[in-house]
């Protein structure tokens, strides 16, 4: 059965840095176009960034732009999610997904093939 586990979250102050992980079992990553969801309380679901398979191009919500970094370590079957100058409005779950298709579709989360449980991100003071 093919998982995809997220690990990384954690509480971190304003500012802060943390790198989430996310790593396959019986799916290999590098053929999939892989995605960083969260949710908080209250909020709809945001898609965050993706990363296309093969010839690695990415995407990122505007809210992140330039404080995250999405990239990929095919060695490790794992995709990271590099979150610096954190905000307590980055607070959240963060999941990753598994799809195949566009990037332009990237933050559409019923494109999604395979989610992670997810890691809880909390940005407080």
């Amino acid at each position: 059965q093919p998982q995809l586990e997220e690990s990384g979250g954690g509480l971190v102050q304003p500012g802060g840095s943390l790198r989430l992980s996310c790593v396959g079992s019986e799916l290999t990553l590098h053929y999939w176009e892989i995605g960083w969801f969260r949710w908080a309380p209250g909020k709809e679901r945001e898609g965050v960034s993706c990363i296309t398979s093969s010839v690695p191009k990415t995407k990122y919500a505007d809210t992140v732009e330039g404080r995250f970094t999405i990239s990929r370590d095919p060695a490790k079957n794992a995709v990271y999610l590099e979150m610096n100058d954190l905000k307590p409005e980055d607070t959240g779950v963060y999941y990753c997904a598994a799809r195949t298709g566009p990037l332009s579709v990237c933050f559409s989360p019923e494109r999604y093939s395979y989610w992670g449980q997810g890691t809880q991100v909390t940005v407080s003071s």
